[in-house]
């Protein structure tokens, strides 16, 4: 009996073990760091896919992590081109929390408008402003990463080149660039391969890369690769090439960005400074800059003044953006 009893006990034991290693491995397998690590990378695969393709389980990007908050934010107008912008951002965010920084942000400015007794007009500027500062924070950061990207690129084409030179395919030479590189250009590098060794065709992948990447640099690197393969030739000589056009037009916008650095400082300061100096004067005597929307004169002004400093932001920017 008692014999009975401790094989019973053993046998419980080791079903008790098994029951919760079969728990362990059942989470490990959807909701694990590998399983993660294979979603995100399935999910940034997704980027050239919105609205060109029926959307697969390769390449569909979830919007949120809730799925009735994904349906939703499905039916907002221009959904994909907003979440395609946070891509190319290089940011960890999806639409769901864009969004909730946005409504964040608007109900920010509803607040301190209403606080200070601003008028309705000025309130709802004030309001439209705080919800616009998370897509100018992402706007920038896309800017920010491009910038990056570009500088980076010449060195890459550089490596591939020479990787192609030593016997390597160019499969080969893209898991060479996306390995050896610095981010955030070695991850895009490392995508395309992915795609490749996924199935994906290689002229797609590319194509797919250049969406990720609205590079004007790297869409002549894209198309120089595409012309190759339909009419063939040397490729490390034609990326050889492409390195040293991009480096001088760096070189040059450089130069331009120095010339162009005063006009710049110049606009940002006067296009800051009434804003700021309004709120200022706001807080510290309200009564003094109340005749502004009060009276008719004083809302008249306020409508001049907005008109000319927005045709004098426009004509400034229209001086110091030069093209290349």
């Amino acid at each position: 009996m008692d014999t009975l009893y401790l094989v019973l006990i053993v046998l419980g034991f080791i079903a008790l073990v098994l029951f919760f290693e079969g728990l362990y491995l059942s989470w490990d397998a959807y909701r694990g760091p590998e399983a993660r690590r294979i979603e995100r990378r399935l999910q940034a695969m997704s980027a050239g896919a919105h609205g060109t393709h029926e959307p697969t389980l390769i390449k569909q990007r979830l919007l949120s992590d809730e799925p009735w908050l994904a349906r939703l934010l499905y039916q907002l107008p221009r959904v994909h081109q907003m979440d395609r912008l946070l891509q190319q951002s290089g940011l960890p965010w999806n639409m769901a929390r864009f969004q909730g920084l946005t409504l964040v942000g608007a109900v920010v400015g509803l607040l301190f408008g209403l606080i200070m007794g601003f008028p309705w007009p000025a309130v709802t500027l004030l309001t439209l402003a705080f919800a616009a500062v998370p897509f100018l924070y992402v706007y920038n950061s896309k800017e920010k990463r491009l910038e990056k990207i570009e500088s980076q690129l010449p060195d890459i084409l550089d490596m591939m080149s020479r990787a192609m030179r030593a016997g390597h395919a160019f499969p080969g030479a893209l898991q060479m660039a996306g390995d050896e590189s610095p981010e955030p250009i070695a991850g895009e590098f490392k995508l395309t391969f992915d795609e490749i060794n996924y199935g994906i065709p290689l002229q797609e992948a590319l194509l797919n890369l250049a969406t990720r990447v609205p590079s004007t640099d790297l869409r002549y690197f894209v198309i120089a690769v595409l012309i190759q393969r339909e009419t063939g030739g040397n490729l490390s000589e034609v990326l050889d090439k492409i390195s040293k056009l991009i480096r001088e037009r760096l070189k040059l916008l450089a130069t331009i960005k120095v010339l162009s650095a005063e006009g710049r400082l110049s606009a940002w300061i006067l296009t800051i400074l009434p804003f700021a100096l309004g709120i200022i004067i706001s807080i510290i005597n309200p009564r003094l800059m109340s005749v502004l929307w009060t009276d008719e004169l004083g809302r008249r002004l306020i409508a001049g003044a907005v008109i000319l400093m927005i045709l004098g932001i426009f004509w400034m920017w229209r001086l110091i953006k030069i093209r290349v």
